[in-house]
């Protein structure tokens, strides 16, 4: 691999949008997937995405922008994979293009449908990438932030330090910090629990709770995803650190959250259906929801908020009546 290594971003959405934004400060030129033909004209044509963070500026000569993911996917060292989870197996369908020889990273924030394993444990198995070859890109950070240039704080997780410190270099700038750890398992499983706790405080939002529980929660939430993440993976972590806490509390409070304002929906009376319908993003944390009440049936942590925002919206239970039974559990 040479000194200067090539990036490709795959995926049309915000997330997606921003880490291009942060790649550009210092890579010549990056390759960017889209499956909508429509959104790459537009930013052809007039230099921002016209569906997410359209207030984000590119110099198209930067862009090597392409509806076919193969194109992408050759082009590039470092891949880095920035799309909802739900999807991610419908998208590598399309892939022809070998990964083996790729640095993969995931800025995916849930599981894989499909296998039920999170991102970079869903690229090892399936298409045989070594666990040094794959990485993790998450928060404390939000894409909204990242489009005002706004100081924000990213963790880079991968099993070999010198490619998370390349990916690291590559995203830093004024506005942007990055931290290196080898959690890589970890901070993937924290990066999708968060959004199902932002549902459960965006569903006491909507209920009419206040501060008061919600700073109950949010800590009863970090305690339950340190016992979840303890029972897949044990090894020496901070719970405290941004990557776990950090991720979980901008995730939990922000007003640009989208798991939140889902739950908070679901909190006012809407169904599932039609929360869904009145978004125009994807709120990871429903789907993260069923997959981890899945997997706690073999792991056994004991995960009340998560069983709670399980009971709403898969098993269809009142919303108000299963957080009053909630807050007993909570301390």
């Amino acid at each position: 691999m040479s000194n200067a290594p090539k990036f490709a971003v795959i995926g049309g959405g915000s997330w997606a949008t921003a880490i291009a934004k942060m790649l550009c400060v210092n890579v010549n030129k990056i390759a960017w997937y889209m499956r909508n033909t429509t959104a790459i004209e537009h930013m052809q044509a007039h230099n921002h995405n016209p569906n997410y963070l359209s207030s984000v500026e590119f110099d198209t000569d930067q862009l090597l922008l392409t509806s076919d993911i193969n194109e992408a996917v050759a082009y590039a060292d470092y891949v880095i994979f920035a799309i909802p989870s739900a999807f991610l197996s419908k998208e590598l369908e399309k892939l022809t293009v070998s990964l083996e020889d790729k640095v993969v990273f995931s800025a995916i924030k849930g599981i894989v449908p499909e296998t039920s394993l999170i991102v970079g444990e869903h690229f090892h198995k399936t298409y045989n990438i070594p666990y040094e070859n794959i990485g993790v890109i998450t928060g404390p950070c939000h894409a909204e932030e990242v489009a005002l240039e706004r100081l924000s704080y990213l963790t880079i997780a991968c099993g070999d330090e010198k490619k998370a410190r390349v990916m690291g270099k590559n995203l830093n700038s004024h506005y942007i910090k990055t931290k290196i750890s080898d959690d890589i398992v970890g901070t993937e499983y924290a990066a999708m629990l968060k959004n199902i706790y932002a549902i459960a405080a965006g569903i006491a939002h909507g209920l009419g709770y206040g501060d008061n529980f919600q700073a109950l929660l949010m800590s009863n939430a970090i305690r339950e995803m340190k016992k979840f993440i303890r029972k897949v993976h044990k090894m020496k972590r901070n719970i405290n650190n941004s990557a776990y806490l950090g991720d979980l509390l901008v995730t939990g409070y922000s007003v640009f959250s989208r798991n939140r304002m889902f739950g908070n929906m679901i909190g006012k009376g809407y169904t599932v259906k039609s929360a869904m319908m009145e978004m125009s993003m994807v709120a990871e944390g429903y789907y993260a929801t069923k997959s981890a009440y899945k997997l706690n049936q073999e792991y056994q942590a004991k995960t009340p908020i998560i069983d709670a925002v399980y009971a709403i919206l898969y098993d269809g239970k009142d919303a108000k009546q299963v957080f009053k039974k909630l807050t007993d559990k909570l301390d």
